[in-house]
């Protein structure tokens, strides 16, 4: 069974760092752009960032521009969301998902494995 699983979330002060790791069990993330997305209490899952396949694309929600980034490790079959300046807001369970047609988008409907999520909670 195919499945993505996301580690690296934690408690982090406003204005740290952390990265979070997506890695696939059962399948190769090289061939799908992969998408994090995440989901505040009480509010509805968004689309974060995402990857194409090749890595040479890439996608980012406004929230998110100029302090996250991500990249992949072919050799590892793992996506990275690094996300630096942290604030409150930012408080959610992240979630990375797979697309095989590579559609570089937050739209769900496109992703076609998910991960059950890593809490990521920013405060001092």
């Amino acid at each position: 069974q195919p499945q993505l699983v996301e580690s690296g979330g934690g408690l982090v002060q406003p204005g740290g760092s952390l990265r979070l790791s997506c890695t696939a069990v059962g399948f190769s993330l090289n061939d799908y752009a992969i998408a994090w997305f995440r989901q505040a209490p009480g509010k509805e899952r968004e689309g974060v960032a995402c990857i194409t396949s090749s890595g040479r694309d890439s996608n980012f929600a406004d929230s998110a521009k100029g302090r996250f980034t991500v990249s992949r490790d072919r050799a590892r079959n793992t996506v990275y969301l690094q996300m630096n300046s942290l604030a409150s807001e930012d408080t959610a369970v992240y979630y990375c998902a797979a697309d095989s047609f590579d559609s570089n988008s937050f739209d769900e409907d496109e992703y076609d494995y998910w991960g059950q999520g890593t809490q990521v909670t920013v405060s001092s």
